[in-house]
């Protein structure tokens, strides 16, 4: 296992010119479609795989770390299973698209710093309570460009969305505030009648003393095209932004509108739950 490490970072070293490499990593749940391209039967059992993707203008590496989370920690019992290659990249427009062993799979750039995967129908794949499809950039640039826009859909009586985020979240936890992560879930009620946001309900890690978190929530029409849901804290001031990226994904954003960007283990997205 020593060897095929070193083997990796070799072929980094030859296929990475510096400066032009884009690096980015994740824990993502194992669907179908990511199960289908890297080769994992549907009958392995797995919690989690942990992605490193190295992308080049032609070609692109890739390493996974698969398995059985081991509980209380990041990692996996009897250290899970390991996958590694090289393969050919196509950027179009706002996409790319990695290729290997005549299958394909497809990403959607939110930006500089995020990646997110996509289906064969070329939706954006809905993650779980414990890991979405997000890939962060290992250095983010701080770009507020955002390549997605979502037209407000008529709103339902109440709609779940779940996940877990980094500790740091603007205006709820501080920069340097010690905790491993965040678990999230947000309700969001709508007058069905008015099509019009009804208040909101926050299930989650920083109320879990006090209990639920409620509040009001609207709707923000952002630049080219982008619905921002602000929810607000006791006094009517924003205290969470969520990016719409469709019906089923909401990115958390700062107040300026910038993407958060998450790490190795967990991404600043919520994924709809099914009732």
């Amino acid at each position: 296992m020593k060897t095929s490490f070193i083997f990796f970072y070799l072929l980094l070293s030859i296929f990475c010119s510096p400066g032009k490499e884009k690096i980015y990593t994740a824990s993502t749940p194992a669907g179908i479609v990511v199960r289908s391209f890297l080769g994992i039967p549907l009958s392995d059992s797995i919690d989690f795989i942990r992605w490193k993707l190295i992308l080049n203008d032609k070609e692109y590496l890739l390493q996974c770390h698969y398995g059985i989370g081991q509980p209380n920690t990041n990692g996996f019992i009897r250290d899970g299973q390991k996958i590694e290659w090289k393969g050919v990249v196509v950027k179009k427009d706002n996409y790319y698209e990695l290729h290997h062993n005549n299958k394909t799979l497809k990403l959607k750039q939110l930006n500089t710093d995020l990646l997110h995967l996509m289906d064969t129908n070329n939706s954006l794949l809905v993650g779980n309570g414990g890991w979405s499809y997000t890939l962060n950039t290992a250095k983010p640039s701080g770009s507020d460009e955002i390549n997605i826009s979502s037209k407000n859909a008529a709103l339902k009586d109440s709609t779940i969305f779940d996940g877990r985020t980094p500790c740091h979240v603007p205006g709820v936890v501080a920069s340097g505030t010690l905790c491993y992560k965040l678990k999230w879930r947000v309700i969001l009620y709508a007058d069905t009648v008015k099509n019009e946001p009804a208040g909101y309900k926050i299930i989650g890690t920083t109320w879990r003393t006090q209990g639920p978190k409620k509040g009001d929530w609207k709707i923000i029409n952002g630049k080219n095209g982008r619905t921002i849901y602000q929810l607000n804290d006791e006094n009517g001031k924003g205290l969470v932004y969520l990016l719409r990226l469709d019906e089923n994904i909401l990115v958390f954003t700062a107040a300026n509108g910038k993407l958060l960007v998450g790490d190795k283990d967990f991404s600043y997205t919520l994924n709809r739950k099914n009732n």
